[in-house]
């Protein structure tokens, strides 16, 4: 797979909205990666897929629900990388597909449909046994792609980034990118992430335990702010709608309301606050994601 871009530009943000308050506000534009493994996906998915070759499969198959940018981006990498995908999709199916999931059945990945009960035990050696009597033996990427060899991709991340900061803030939905940020600062900066899901205190110890999959070493310049999830994954609000609309308009730079609109309304609404002081350097991660 070719990288439509090797090094992602950092863009000033010079937003009247929240210039007054002295902090100096910075987007990493890893949506610009690849137009369809874009950001934190192409990070994730690049050392998984060199593994899978490297242990001979010719399938992967890995898990998301219907509108989700990590299974829109596998079935890209899969195409591109010219290796079967198989993609689990919680919940019943429907018809007509969205945009998501006709997009990734269009580059070629086989959906199955899983129902919620099953899918909350989905990495339990039952059921994976259960899909590879069904789909043969197949390379797994779990849900998100968040595993010890995303944390690896994403560590390169804060290798890409060649100027002076205080914070790194990125979106948080499985914990991988968060964990690999924190992983390649090694000490350094503080890490905000904002998660996307409602209840997701226990992110908490999946991006402990990612980061000891990966290096086994522990880090406390971290944490997870759990304030802007605007009712659950893929929800979104009147409010949040209206930012991201004034945000595109005042800096030309895209959002999704999955995530990446999470983050940047987070990201405002704290400078606001006072919780990033005057004189402060923040950099947020735009990991890309579909519309």
């Amino acid at each position: 797979m070719k990288l439509a871009i090797s090094h992602t530009p950092i863009q000033k943000i010079e937003d009247p909205e929240i210039m007054d308050f002295g902090v100096n506000l910075y987007i990493k534009r890893e949506d610009l990666i690849h137009p369809t493994v874009s950001g934190n996906k192409w990070r994730k998915l690049k050392y998984n897929l060199e593994q899978a070759r490297k242990e001979g499969f010719d399938q992967i198959l890995t898990f998301g629900g219907a509108y989700s940018n990590h299974i829109y981006a596998t079935a890209s990498a899969g195409k591109l990388f010219d290796i079967k995908s198989i993609g689990v999709i919680r919940g019943e199916p429907h018809d007509p597909l969205n945009d998501t999931l006709s997009f990734a059945k269009s580059s070629g990945m086989h959906l199955y449909y899983m129902d919620r009960a099953k899918y909350r035990q989905k990495m339990e050696a039952l059921v994976i046994g259960e899909l590879k009597e069904r789909f043969g033996e197949f390379y797994l990427i779990p849900e998100g792609g968040s595993n010890a060899l995303a944390v690896k991709g994403c560590t390169e991340i804060v290798s890409d980034i060649d100027q002076e900061f205080d914070y790194i803030c990125c979106a948080c939905g499985t914990g991988g990118t968060l964990a690999g940020i924190t992983a390649g600062l090694d000490h350094k900066n503080k890490v905000l992430g904002f998660a996307v899901l409602k209840g997701a205190g226990f992110l908490r110890d999946d991006v402990s335990n990612l980061i000891l999959q990966y290096n086994k070493t522990i880090y406390k310049n971290w944490n997870i702010n759990l304030d802007y999830h605007f009712g659950g994954y893929a929800k979104s609000g009147s409010d949040l709608q209206e930012f991201m609309k004034k945000f595109e308009k005042q800096n030309k730079i895209p959002l999704e309301f999955v995530y990446t609109g999470k983050m940047m309304f987070g990201i405002y609404d704290l400078i606001k606050k006072g919780f990033f002081k005057s004189g402060e350097t923040i950099i947020a991660i735009h990991t890309g994601g579909i519309r």
